[in-house]
């Protein structure tokens, strides 16, 4: 017995899929304007954890401190990433880059802490993953209209 399907309810998911594509599209279509405050927080901590990752050959424990405030500058950059309109784009780079789960700069220090010194072929390697990282949060934010130029 063959069964058939309606045409109205074959083309019901299909509609329901486009009209939430549209709407979804139409939600990200604006995206927030440039923030000297957010492009200076990312290329000041772009530098400092890429001088904190360098010091990952000697022992975690030497730079608990360095560590935690980088973290917390990290958090803060993410947060005021996440409480700017239209931003949702930049704050899931942040979210991304300290995701301690994830292979970008929290993961980094999560290794670096559980196995308290790394190699230094591993520390450059994670650097130039988590430099790019911050070169696309940067450059995100240097693409972005200046609010001068908003008519």
């Amino acid at each position: 017995m063959k069964k058939y399907i309606s045409t109205a309810s074959a083309t019901l998911p299909s509609f329901s899929l486009i009209f939430l594509l549209v709407i979804g599209l139409s939600s990200c279509a604006t995206i927030s304007t440039f923030s000297e405050t957010a492009y200076e927080q990312a290329t000041s901590l772009k530098v400092e954890a890429l001088l904190l990752m360098d010091k990952a050959t000697e022992p975690f424990d030497s730079h608990l401190k360095e560590v935690e405030s980088l973290a917390a500058s990290v958090e803060k950059a993410y947060e005021f990433a996440k409480g700017r309109p239209k931003n949702e784009i930049s704050a899931k780079q942040w979210e991304i880059l300290k995701d301690p789960g994830r292979n970008l700069l929290g993961g980094f220090l999560k290794r670096w802490k559980e196995e308290s010194t790394l190699s230094r072929a591993f520390v450059n390697e994670a650097k130039s993953l988590v430099s790019d990282a911050f070169d696309t949060i940067i450059g995100l934010e240097s693409g972005k209209i200046k609010p001068s130029d908003v008519k």
